[in-house]
């Protein structure tokens, strides 16, 4: 253990040597906080600590799989398994999967992903009969769970006579009601959404103090990951659970707080010292990632903020080159400069794909890029976009194995029982539906005793739901004795759903089914690796779990060579060779909604603090004079943060910028030339008469030409405007269109047309006065 401890900085080993007592770690870009926080729970086992004894809460399951992984590597294997290591929604539904049966839900609770929330929450805004323009469900989600996080529960919201106010002042008088009703849904169906993981634990240590003395003795010893990410509620479980000991390690970064839009609180890392007496602190100011340039400008622009704790973070790694900047006329042209440079780089350094990293502020901005790398056969990759598990052949699935665990998931029973078609309508739901709330009991309790309840059914239509209830019920007897795999494939055949996507022929068909082989594939994978872990043997509620929990900042990078695309919401905790931030204008970078608040700008410099430290070796800044915004071309005005960053680190790829770019002529100024004033003859009185050509004399009628209109006028040889001299065969550049050449040429005048086979995209015929051309050979 000492070995590995030596090789450790001073400043590391600081926090990794002290074994009791609050501590706070601020961790710099890069300075290797992970090492830190594993060599530290290592170091504590070596000491004697249990592993059953300490609690080490993550972000994504990614970082926590990662750091189990290395302290195996250290320990061994079967005191790893040992450790309480996870996201806090993970850690927190395995304490209230033991627990939860106190606050009235059953141990196999399912988890509602936001699909499924929301789907719930349109079906309650119908049922009220409610215009969903004003109560758009997505927006009523978000609201319902900023009082989730905020622990406003439904019973705080009726005692608050502000918070009813402020939604009847937004036309939304009703909110509370809707808050209520989902709130009641979720619990009949014995489900918790994501927030409620957090709020039920809450409940849970705060209503039962037995429970919570029972974890403050298990996790003896706390290290929070990402402290500054933190929000109310997940702050109130720390501070409950370390209260007893108080030999809590916090690891983050002020300047890296990005969340707030999630509830994050920058706050609970700033008055960290406040809460516990005597914290000691602890700062890795020293950035092993990236070039000396970049770590000096992300300085630069970091210094800018006001509220910060103090720290001075450098690095012993080479200067490396400057930070390089490109101005763009419009986004098309820069969505050509990133690919063209990430060609250039590849070819001259023979360098992978997976080297660069393009980072926007929102996800809107991938289409010019996408556009530009497809153009140049680059291979990239899209991270935030529509996650595997959320396609609906794989909701699909999922649905019917909820089912299995859970019967009274009714989001789930409501999507699948009539899908595959096995006649069961909208009208048979909705009186389940009606009678599941009168009686107060689930949709499938009500089918299970269809005989005793007069709903108008038909025999038929009651044969139905009987054979859908055996069905489940079959499934459930498998389940009992067969891992996840098997009862998973067993379930994609018998209920039809494999026979009902093989009918569609088409290549979108296709992949329906190719992405349910897919989840076979991760299952299989998963109950595989579920057997190495102690106590866990791969059955389906350990899946099921493991999906719901899931998250897209999961996903590896790594697994292929590709570019990758991203929000820098995404890009936190990941690093690249080479970074290509876009955007970098007003009102897009800083958003247009942060510049309202000194807090809210404070958050956008940390996020481009945040995008400029992904960076190794070199950093691009792009921006535009004109983006397209709603269809409509806007000009844009450079980003105030680029002004930050001294020019020093700067290397301007326009060489007439000089870092002088805020204001750029649309003209050339020469076209006013110099007034020679010795040539001004004075201004004459105005006439007492008119001017000659407005004289209407018949023998004062100036000598007016005629002018002959434009579709009169003969072409002479090449000097037409719009011939621009090309020939069949040329190759040319089209900048939406690529690379292609001309097949043929017809036409005279404006409406010369020349038709070209292009590379990508095939044949198309092009009005030359519009298209803009560039000649190849």
């Amino acid at each position: 253990m000492q070995n590995i401890i030596s090789q450790l900085n001073e400043a590391q080993q600081a926090p990794v040597l002290q074994k009791d007592g609050p501590m706070i770690v601020i961790a710099g870009a890069g300075s290797g906080k992970t090492r830190v926080l594993t060599v530290r729970i290592a170091n504590l086992m070596s000491q004697g600590v249990d592993a059953f004894n300490i609690l080490a809460l993550t972000f994504t399951n990614k970082a926590a799989r990662e750091m189990k992984k290395r302290i195996a590597d250290i320990v061994g294997n079967n005191e790893a398994k040992n450790l309480w290591m996870g996201t806090f929604h993970s850690v927190f539904a395995k304490i209230l999967r033991i627990e939860g049966e106190k606050l009235g839900y059953p141990s196999n609770f399912s988890i509602y992903d936001t699909q499924d929330s929301v789907r719930l929450i349109g079906a309650i805004i119908k049922e009220m009969q409610l215009d969903r323009d004003i109560y758009k469900p997505k927006q009523i989600l978000g609201r319902i769970s900023s009082y989730k996080n905020s622990l406003i529960t439904v019973k705080a919201y009726f005692n608050n006579p502000d918070l009813q106010e402020a939604d009847a002042m937004s036309k939304k008088p009703r909110m509370g009601e809707i808050y209520q009703q989902y709130v009641e849904r979720c619990f009949k169906s014995g489900a918790m959404d994501f927030d409620d993981l957090l709020l039920k634990t809450n409940e849970l240590l705060n209503r039962f103090p037995d429970v919570l003395a029972k974890y403050q003795d298990r996790f003896r010893y706390i290290l929070v990951d990402e402290y500054q990410d933190t929000n109310h509620s997940q702050y109130l479980i720390v501070r409950a659970l370390s209260d007893r000991f108080q030999n809590i390690c916090v690891v983050g970064d002020d300047a890296q707080s990005i969340y707030a839009f999630r509830g994050a609180n920058i706050n609970n890392i700033l008055n960290f010292q406040k809460d516990y007496e005597n914290v000691q602190m602890y700062r890795l100011e020293q950035n092993y990632r990236s070039s000396k340039n970049i770590v000096e400008a992300a300085n630069n622009i970091i210094d800018k903020n006001k509220t910060k704790l103090d720290k001075i973070v450098w690095t012993a790694n080479d200067d490396g080159p400057k930070i390089k900047v490109h101005r763009s006329v419009t986004d098309s042209e820069e969505g050509r400069f990133v690919a063209s440079t990430i060609f250039e780089q590849k070819m001259q350094n023979q360098l992978p794909n997976g080297h660069f990293a393009v980072l926007y502020r929102t996800n809107a901005q991938s289409r010019s890029i996408e556009d530009a790398l497809r153009k140049r056969d680059i291979s990239y990759r899209i991270y935030g976009g529509l996650s595997f598990y959320q396609r609906k052949e794989i909701k699909d699935v999922l649905a019917y194995l909820r089912l299995v665990i859970n019967p009274k998931d009714e989001e789930a029973l409501v999507r699948v029982i009539n899908y595959p078609a096995r006649g069961i309508g909208n009208t048979t739901i909705e009186k389940l539906t009606v009678a599941a709330n009168h009686y107060k009991r689930s949709i499938f309790e009500v089918m299970e005793h269809i005989d005793k309840i007069d709903l108008k059914l038909n025999g038929g239509t009651k044969t139905k739901l009987q054979d859908f209830v055996t069905m489940i019920k079959s499934f459930q007897v498998i389940n009992e004795n067969q891992d996840a795999f098997y009862l998973t494939d067993h379930v994609a055949k018998k209920t039809g759903l494999v026979q009902e996507l093989k009918k569609d022929g088409t290549p979108e068909g296709i992949t329906r089914i190719e992405n349910i082989e897919e989840l076979l594939n991760g299952i299989k994978d998963f109950t595989e690796g579920q057997k190495e872990i102690d106590g866990a043997r791969g059955a389906l509620a350990e899946f099921l779990e493991d999906v719901a929990l899931a998250t897209d900042l999961d996903k590896d990078t790594g697994d292929d060579d590709r570019v990758a695309l991203m929000t820098i919401h995404l890009a936190k905790g990941l690093e690249f060779p080479h970074v290509f931030i876009v955007g970098l204008e007003e009102d897009l970078f800083p958003s247009a909604m942060s510049l309202n608040t000194r807090s809210d700008l404070e958050e956008e410099r940390r996020l481009f603090y945040v995008a400029l430290t992904r960076a190794e070796h070199q950093a691009y800044l792009a921006y535009a004079q004109s983006r397209y915004r709603w269809g409509k071309l806007v000009d844009s005005e450079p980003s105030r943060f680029i002004e930050e960053i001294d020019d020093t680190y700067l290397e301007y790829l326009n060489p007439a910028d000089n870092g002088n770019y805020r204001y750029k002529p649309q003209m050339d100024i020469d076209i006013f030339g110099d007034i020679d004033k010795s040539k001004l003859r004075l201004a004459k009185p105005i006439a007492s008469k008119p001017p000659a050509y407005l004289n209407t004399q018949a023998n004062d009628k100036p000598n007016i030409r005629k002018l002959k209109p434009v579709s009169g006028i003969k072409t002479q040889g090449n000097t037409n405007l719009f011939d621009n001299n090309l020939v069949v065969g040329n190759i040319v550049m089209h900048e939406r269109f690529g690379k292609g050449h001309i097949v043929s040429i017809e036409g005279i005048g404006a409406d010369k047309k020349a038709e070209i086979k292009f590379d990508v995209g095939g044949l198309k015929k092009l009005l030359l006065k519009f298209a803009k051309l560039d000649v190849l050979g």
